[in-house]
């Protein structure tokens, strides 16, 4: 087994780029400690944004990776623009500090949790943010399962190729349009305010407390679930 930590600071910027499948939890440190039981390597380093973006434009036109990673503003937050970069060839675990913003891409599997900053996810395979509280953008090839307490923008799309379970606890105003193997449905929770597009290759499930009101033309719901008590 190889291991790499690194001091990070309490809200920091981390990278994670993983070949196979990647765990990622928050825990209450300082430190940014990532493993692996592969032998396709790790690797964890510090590098500024200027760095990153100087290396995707290297790259050229047609990139893999758009690791541009924006940290929100925090008052009193004076810690430097710095990003952690930990890139697995395999598969593997990576602890970050609770108020990281994390942004995590995995040629199969992820499974974030624990985190209280934002975090951004692309998953080949299966996608699961559990107790996370700011959702970024999220994308899955397979399954996509989303817990969060808010989330950024105010027209987002989420996509994956198989089932879509969906919950954004303080999603209260919002327009919602949804497309499954069921086909199309539109709705609104509250006066719209929010545009949230939910793709799915499967089933989608939207999980919320909230009143969901069906739209026209056809006035039809899909699959809605109450959250389950706390």
């Amino acid at each position: 087994m190889t291991q790499r930590s690194i001091l990070a600071g309490t809200n920091p910027n981390v990278i994670i780029k993983a070949g196979g499948s990647v765990t990622v939890k928050g825990h209450k440190s300082d430190t940014v400690t990532a493993e692996t039981k592969g032998m396709w390597g790790l690797k964890v380093e510090k590098r500024s944004e200027a760095e990153i973006a100087r290396a995707r434009a290297a790259i050229g036109e047609h990139v893999l990776f758009d690791v541009r990673l924006k940290k929100p503003n925090r008052e009193g937050n004076d810690q430097p623009d710095d990003v952690l970069e930990v890139q697995i060839g395999g598969s593997g675990e990576v602890l970050v500090p609770f108020g990281s913003n994390v942004k995590v891409y995995a040629g199969k599997d992820i499974d974030a949790r624990n985190i209280k900053g934002q975090v951004d996810a692309y998953a080949g395979f299966e996608l699961n943010l559990q107790d996370v509280h700011c959702l970024g953008n999220a994308s899955a090839g397979w399954t996509m399962n989303i817990d969060c307490q808010t989330m950024i923008g105010k027209d987002v799309t989420f996509s994956a190729g198989s089932d879509l379970r969906f919950h954004v606890a303080d999603l209260t105003s919002a327009r919602l349009r949804v497309k499954d193997l069921g086909g199309y449905w539109e709705a609104r929770i509250g006066a719209g305010e929010k545009s949230v597009y939910l793709k799915s290759g499967g089933d989608v499930t939207l999980v919320t407390d909230q009143k969901v009101e069906p739209l026209p033309p056809d006035y039809v719901l899909g699959k809605i679930e109450k959250p389950a008590a706390a």
